[in-house]
């Protein structure tokens, strides 16, 4: 379904004039289509390398093409089912330069660094970088909706943006693992941190060749492996984003990787829970800690308050298995999951474990790449190695990780993987991928702001690891001055890619509003909308800063964020 511009909404009209005021869009630089089909044109030009800021080969320009205005499409969003609210919209965009091409690596073995920028005819003076998920591998267009985004207002691209994406440097293909890449020493650094810097600054000079001058303002948003792309900004090259969203970010890469490696290893015998366990469980967590928030909706409103109250071992079989029990081996697989990760040594920035799950992710149901707790966690079948197609997630990547980035060793056993016994490349590999450095005062200096979210029902990264980070900011910088540049959010109820809860939330405005116009954000509200036009609201709740917990008043509508405070006493 395609919805034209001339019959969209009159409710994004309104918001994109809202956006306008609140400064999304303003004095936007333009020009005449004639002039902006040649002005896309001279832009193949190859890009030196004296251009970007680390080594590299140089950047070719494959394409330069100006497309036309287009209209917003419902999409399809399978396998994800339900899909993640910005999965639902292929959102419309103005007239723009598609600009495409590769960045050229130093090592002629290492694979190229391949980028798209998107370039609005009317630009508003600012870039917004995306982030990747995953291990990347595939290119990041830029053309969507960012991590969280309400459905009903325009792309960042619409707003006048330029957005970028890259794939990181490595392109995956489904005859080789997904981690195997990082063999290669540079592509191996591009994933961690390079291949970020390097587009920043390819899109960079392709808006001063575009439209004359540098980007007045430059943001970065990702989530999960894109969050933790944005924290590696702030934290390696404070001084090249004005803005960053971090979702879900994973901070402790090293430590996730460990842990689902763990999780994966006791599922490879008696431990596996099949997904009628992992039913029973979720059933199990509701009934003991719904009411914890002092409403019964089927969320874990607090799953600080029911890791200390609920214990798996209440569905231990007294004889033989049931559906209605778990053995012993997954009574013990449950508590591996949901216990911190111990190092016997340190990692990159003094951290030595990687914490434990939080309870609430179990009744998500949701399926495909990374939806649902059956998907990441357990998968639909007893792990296996080599994993195969009904392997959990988990175990999918952190056995890779093991393999290729620490053992460097596509045949290695990593079921019998021990931190201790290669300590050194652990903690090279920390070093690389950890974004873990609490020290973000060089970024604090250059004004920047820096917003993250954790959703506390994610089965695929421990939430309490942001947790744990901000904790660490505000012991390094004191509150005050954390307070001054830096936000943490938690979410109940939401799982990984957002679902399970309200998360739409104008993140982008946040960061403008923050950036530009010193308004420092509070507790917002966060909207779960029908995915079609004119995309009417459907619930809303609070999204509290840390550490205020959401809270129903007991009275009022229980869709509506009004009936529901920010609670700071406990």
């Amino acid at each position: 379904m395609t919805v034209s511009p001339v019959a969209a909404p009159r409710a994004l009209l309104a918001l994109a004039g809202l956006a306008l005021l609140s400064g999304c869009t303003a004095l936007p630089w333009t020009q005449s289509d004639a002039d902006a089909e040649l002005g896309c044109t001279a832009l193949m030009a190859p890009i030196p390398a004296s251009a970007i800021g680390l080594p590299s080969g140089g950047a070719v320009i494959e394409t330069a093409t100006l497309l036309p205005a287009s209209g917003l499409t419902l999409t399809n969003p399978l396998p994800f089912i339900p899909p993640p609210p910005e999965a639902v919209v292929q959102p419309a965009t103005p007239q723009f330069c598609k600009v495409v091409g590769a960045i050229q690596p130093v090592d002629p073995n290492a694979p190229p660094i391949r980028f798209q920028v998107n370039l609005p005819t009317r630009w508003n003076g600012r870039s917004l970088q995306l982030g990747g998920g995953g291990f990347n591998g595939v290119l990041v267009t830029g053309l969507g909706l960012p991590p969280s985004a309400r459905i009903d207002l325009p792309s960042p691209l619409a707003r006048g943006f330029v957005t970028v994406g890259t794939d990181s440097g490595h392109q995956n293909s489904p005859t080789v693992p997904l981690q195997a890449f990082a063999l290669n020493d540079e592509a191996l650094a591009n994933f961690a941190h390079a291949s970020y810097k390097k587009v920043r600054d390819l899109s960079v000079e392709l808006m001063k060749r575009r439209y004359g001058q540098a980007p007045q303002r430059l943001y970065f948003m990702g989530s999960s492996e894109g969050g933790r792309e944005g924290l590696t900004m702030a934290q390696r090259y404070p001084q090249d984003f004005d803005g960053i969203f971090a979702r879900v970010p994973v901070i402790h890469w090293m430590g996730l990787q460990a842990a689902g490696t763990r999780m994966g290893a006791t599922q490879l015998g008696d431990g596996w829970l099949a997904p009628a366990d992992v039913k029973l469980v979720g059933q199990a967590v509701l009934a003991q800690c719904d009411a914890l928030d002092r409403r019964v909706d089927g969320i874990v409103g607090d799953p600080q308050a029911c890791h200390a109250s609920f214990d798996p071992a209440r569905l231990l079989c007294r004889a033989a298995k049931t559906l209605s029990c778990l053995t012993e081996a997954q009574v013990q697989a449950l508590r591996t999951l949901h216990s911190p990760y111990e190092f016997s040594f340190p990692l990159a920035n003094g951290v030595r474990s990687y914490p434990g799950w939080a309870w609430g992710g179990e009744a998500a149901s949701g399926t495909g790449p990374v939806g649902g707790y059956v998907s990441w966690q357990t998968g639909t079948a007893r792990q296996t190695l080599p994993v195969s197609g009904t392997s959990s997630r988990a175990w999918l990547y952190g056995s890779g990780a093991i393999q290729y980035f620490v053992l460097r060793d596509g045949n290695a056993d990593p079921s019998r993987f021990k931190p201790e016994e290669h300590a050194q490349r652990v903690g090279e590999i920390s070093q690389l991928m950890d974004s873990t450095d609490p020290d973000l005062s060089a970024f604090r200096a250059r004004g920047g702001k820096l917003v993250l979210s954790e959703h506390l029902a994610d089965y695929a990264q421990s939430p309490y690891a942001g947790i744990a980070y901000y904790r660490a900011v505000v012991a390094k910088m004191g509150q005050e001055t954390a307070d001054d540049f830096l936000r943490l959010y938690t979410t109940p109820g939401a799982d990984h890619v957002g679902t399970g809860a309200p998360v739409g939330v104008d993140m982008l405005d946040v960061l403008v509003q923050w950036v530009e116009h010193g308004r420092a954000p509070q507790d917002l509200v966060q909207v779960d909308l029908e995915p079609v036009p004119p995309f009417p609201v459907m619930t809303s709740r609070p999204m509290c800063r840390w550490p205020a917990v959401q809270r129903y008043r007991g009275h009022g509508d229980p869709v509506r964020a009004s009936s529901y405070e920010c609670a700071r006493d406990n």
